[in-house]
């Protein structure tokens, strides 16, 4: 009897053991298969009940911490322009419910400055491959708190990673210089016209290429305020989450010398009658000579207005005149179509033809780019007209037209260069040069920017002028050309800054 009893008391004892040993084992959940991982979301800040960020992309990184645990961290916590640090919660107990685990944690972190030293408490769900949790950061350096709310979903790890702008253009006219992406620096910059006015700028709408599956916000498209140096933060965010943050402005403004070719005036009587380009003040021809060669036979003009333009209503159109049939002392071999900028003085007609075009007018900016439109059709017969009693025609050799723009220096505003010494002179500072000549058939888009020459450098407050000298035959300064080679030219521009 004695013995039973000592029996069912040791059986008892062993259950009841065997019973509170079981019941101290805590349950081991799937942590590694369906919770570890990287989250892209979003977050909401709110300082102090104070709103200070709204789905603020972040991605935030789960791993295991223990068979019923895990370790939330979220780099680089920004909020308010300052970067504390990052978050890290060590061990987050986990509490199943179903396929959904929520979970509480707790730490004191030392975060940078000016946050310190502060307690952070963090609490939860994660599961079917959402997380959701809200941060407490109770900041006893500043008597402030710092609640986020976050939503995200869990990434496979074969997302895309890149987040970039691309491009970015802006289809304005006062745009004079596109933007500039600087990757290194996170800018994106561009220059407008110096006649934009604020109200001009308050409505800028760019367009933005991207890295594939990747968004941005504001949105392509979208029209921003630029105005009173405003500047605007385009944030990009990859397909994984990873976030690129560039901050488009205004680098400066710039100033516009435009030659678009629409006012005109008709000058002269009967066969004299032509049409001059148009301001006087600004602009002239080889027309204001040629314009009296009927007196000698000769028919036609070098300069005529054309509705074959890019924009507006015409355009100018220089033609080269073979008048070698018509030469004497008096008329040239070779009358090429020229438009510059400054003057043609007809007093040197009968001394020294070259002396008559006086080119270039006063500019006070820096010359950055010289741009514009133009079509050309070389001559079927190129001759050297250089004497006009000895006309030679040189068998294959093509016409080319001419398009330059020239700043030079002078110390008084009398002083001008010529036909004689345009490319020469020492008083040239920089230039900007079409190198193609050559034909042609449709209407071609140039942007050269201005080279200082050699030994030569720009000089704030010293005089300029500057000359845009266009002409239908390359070497029409010298009487040699092709009859018939025609440079139709519209919206040309010196930018300068």
């Amino acid at each position: 009897m004695k013995k039973g009893l000592l029996y069912l008391f040791v059986l008892i004892c062993s259950t009841a053991m065997f019973t509170s040993c079981n019941n101290d084992e805590k349950e081991i959940f799937p942590v590694d298969e369906e919770l570890v991982g990287t989250y892209k979301g979003a977050m909401d800040i709110v300082l102090d009940k104070l709103p200070i960020a709204a789905q603020l992309p972040k991605n935030v990184n789960i791993s295991k911490a223990g068979d019923n645990q895990i370790k939330m961290e979220l780099k680089d916590f920004v909020f308010g322009g300052m970067n504390i640090g990052t978050i890290t919660i060590d061990r987050c107990d986990l509490v199943r419910s179903g396929d959904v685990y929520s979970f509480t944690g707790s730490q004191t972190l030392t975060l940078l400055d000016p946050i310190g030293t502060c307690p952070v408490t963090v609490k939860g769900t994660i599961g079917k491959g959402n997380l959701k949790m809200n941060i407490d950061v109770d900041v006893k350096a500043l008597n402030q708190s710092v609640k986020v709310d976050y939503s995200g979903v869990k990434l496979s790890g074969s997302e895309k990673t890149e987040a970039k702008i691309t491009a970015f253009t802006i289809d304005n006219a006062l745009v004079l210089e596109q933007p500039v992406i600087n990757e290194e620096q996170g800018t994106i910059t561009f220059k407008v016209n110096e006649t934009a006015t604020a109200d001009d700028l308050k409505a800028m709408a760019p367009t933005l290429t991207i890295s594939e599956k990747a968004v941005v916000n504001p949105a392509s498209g979208v029209a921003q305020d630029f105005s009173n140096g405003k500047k605007v933060t385009y944030t990009v965010v990859a397909e994984n989450g990873t976030v690129k943050e560039y901050v488009a402005s205004i680098a400066g403004n710039l100033n516009v010398l435009s030659l678009p070719f629409e006012e005109w005036t008709s000058v002269g009587e009967g066969p004299a009658m032509h049409d001059e380009p148009l301001p006087k003040d600004l602009l002239a021809s080889s027309v204001e000579g040629a314009a009296l060669l009927f007196l000698y036979g000769v028919e036609g003009f070098p300069v005529y207005k054309t509705n074959d333009k890019v924009a507006g209503e015409s355009a100018i159109k220089l033609v080269t005149m073979d008048t070698s049939a018509a030469a004497n002392s008096l008329v040239p071999a070779l009358v090429s179509g020229s438009v510059f900028t400054g003057k043609f003085d007809l007093k040197y007609a009968f001394s020294d033809k070259l002396l008559c075009t006086r080119f270039g007018v006063p500019y006070t900016k820096k010359p950055v780019r010289f741009k514009g439109w133009y079509k050309y059709t070389p001559g079927e017969k190129f001759i050297d007209g250089t004497d006009y009693k000895d006309i030679k025609v040189i068998a294959g050799k093509k016409d080319e037209c001419s398009i330059q723009a020239v700043l030079y220096k002078v110390t008084k505003d009398d002083e001008v260069l010529t036909g004689h010494d345009l490319n020469s002179s020492d008083k040239r500072v920089a230039v900007a040069v079409l190198q193609d000549g050559t034909a042609k058939a449709n209407y071609t888009e140039f942007d050269i920017p201005f080279t200082l020459l050699d030994g030569k450098s720009y000089e704030a407050g010293a005089k300029y002028k500057m000359a845009i000298v266009c002409s239908s035959s390359k070497e029409g300064d010298f009487f040699k050309g092709a009859g018939g080679s025609t440079l139709i030219l519209d919206e040309l521009e010196v930018i300068g800054e």
